[in-house]
């Protein structure tokens, strides 16, 4: 993959997520147990963060956990949630005081209550900051998503506060989990593996599409940068002809 020089461009793309993929692989082959691959991969989410507040980059969306994944070993499943904890009393405050909003998509009703806590901690700490807006997807699934919009479009219908005949795209996606940010311009998976896994199926109906094969653990700001490159030199056409 060529690598650009990104000064020369204007600006970095406005959104970018990312499907965190490679975790288990990456310990499997060196192995550790499962969860010293999302540690790493808990690490690596640290390096990208800082990686989009230095490249400009407005919007950063990441799926941790999504609602297939509760279909995982139920001691996989607490090892993520232990993690999760951990990283919400650990990273909260350095991303507040690095001015990041922090942000959750997904239904959080199955979570313990202390992680909806944090959650809720976290969202309300950081919720004035003016840089970065970090989306973190916890129990997401696009076909969730946008089932439970459908039905309270559908009661507001029935409760006369939306008349159906005003109903667009752009009202449709006020009752998205991602009302109030841009759809991604850029979408990168890693590890090699090339499907979106119920992730922002609405939202990345023009989003450049990047697969890298790198493993989610050994992301760097080099593979950010270079999807970044490659995004810069797609031609966006969103339908038009080129010509």
């Amino acid at each position: 993959m060529q690598v650009l020089d990104l000064e020369q461009f204007a600006k970095p793309p406005t959104h970018v997520a990312i499907i965190m993929d490679g975790n288990g692989r990456w310990a499997k082959a060196r192995g550790l147990p499962r969860l010293a691959g999302h540690q790493r991969g808990a690490e690596a989410v640290r390096v990208v963060v800082e990686s989009c507040c230095e490249l400009g980059i407005s919007y950063l969306t990441l799926y941790a956990f999504s609602s297939e994944n509760w279909k995982r070993p139920p001691s996989e499943v607490d090892d993520l949630m232990a993690l999760l904890r951990h990283y919400l009393r650990r990273e909260i405050s350095e991303l507040h005081g690095n001015n990041v909003r922090v942000c959750f998509i997904g239904d959080r009703s199955p979570l313990a209550d202390d992680i909806k806590s944090l959650i809720d901690g976290a969202e309300t700490k950081t919720g004035a900051n003016t840089g970065l807006t970090l989306t973190i997807a916890i129990n997401y699934g696009s076909h969730n998503e946008i089932l439970g919009a459908c039905k309270n479009i559908a009661q507001a219908v029935s409760e006369g506060a939306l008349r159906l005949d005003s109903l667009t795209e752009d009202v449709f996606e006020r009752f998205l989990d991602t009302a109030n940010m841009p759809p991604p311009d850029l979408l990168i998976r890693t590890s090699g593996e090339q499907r979106l896994s119920n992730f922002l199926l609405w939202q990345l109906a023009y989003s450049e599409l990047i697969f890298m094969d790198t493993l989610w653990p050994d992301f760097s700001k080099r593979n950010l940068e270079e999807a970044v490159s490659e995004y810069y030199g797609r031609d966006r056409r969103y339908g038009a002809s080129n010509g």
